[in-house]
């Protein structure tokens, strides 16, 4: 058994189409120990209400906020990204979540670019909740990778206090987790476990279904000082119904739980 137990979450995005209800639901039932919520379109995502009375309901508390920073989600809240991620601090201490989880800067957004490094520092420094930047991945074509992030995909080239790790991003980056999560150190607090094969696309298979080093990876954080959360982050559009969907997030959940010790 590990000797800390380490909060394995369901992110919200996992459960897509379905809406974020349908997220909270499958986490209560499944045993997952809280959500992610990722701000997007769907409404509920955005109401601090409505989500307050999901986690009341299904008895499953809120462990991060995902800002809304895809390209989907380029203008709610505002078009401003700025007032976009000071808003999902808002939200996460609200919601009384520990963590928001923040992409990179995209590279045409150049008065964020220039100041979100600072930004992200205050962030960190004036609130209660850990900033965790996300690494992402870059385009592959015909032998050439182009980043539509700016540094660039990793965080880590740029210095920030927390950073999340997500494995479905290593695997279509080609780059190595272990490694990654190295050079994070303590300022790794958040963790999106998926899988994938390698391909030049975001693929957030179930873990253990890629080539990603996904059971070394829990075990290797197991047995650190990680003090965050693990957060399952995966693709279940193609499930044939609700049944299908909710075996393969428990899937998800007894991988990771094996793989952390706490079976």
């Amino acid at each position: 058994m590990s000797a800390r137990h380490i909060p394995v979450g369901l992110s919200t995005a996992s459960v897509y189409p379905e809406p974020v209800g349908t997220a909270f639901e499958l986490a209560g039932e499944l045993g997952y120990d809280g959500v992610e919520v990722m701000v997007w379109a769907d409404p509920v995502s955005q109401d601090m209400d409505a989500l307050l009375d999901l986690s009341d309901r299904h008895g499953v508390p809120v462990l991060a906020v995902h800002a809304p920073c895809l390209l989907i989600s380029q203008r709610v809240w505002s078009p401003d990204p700025v007032i976009r991620l000071r808003r999902a601090v808002t939200a996460a201490q609200v919601l009384d979540a520990p963590t928001v989880v923040v992409h990179p800067p995209f590279r045409w957004q150049r008065r964020y670019a220039e100041r979100f490094t600072e930004l992200v520092a205050e962030l960190d420094e004036t609130s209660d909740v850990a900033i965790a930047v996300e690494n992402m991945f870059p385009v592959r074509l015909r032998g050439t990778e182009l980043s539509a992030f700016k540094p660039s995909v990793d965080p880590t080239d740029v210095g920030h206090a927390h950073y999340t790790l997500d494995l479905s991003h290593t695997a279509a980056a080609q780059m190595d987790p272990l490694a990654m999560a190295q050079r994070m150190g303590n300022g790794l607090v958040h963790v999106h476990l998926a899988d994938g094969s390698g391909a030049a696309r975001d693929e957030h298979l179930v873990p253990g279904r890629g080539i990603q080093p996904c059971a070394t990876f829990c075990e290797q954080l197991a047995a650190s000082d990680f003090a965050g959360q693990v957060v399952l982050e995966v693709n279940t559009r193609r499930a044939r119904g609700p049944g299908e969907r909710a075996a393969e997030l428990a899937e998800a959940l007894l991988f990771a739980r094996l793989n952390l010790g706490q079976n």
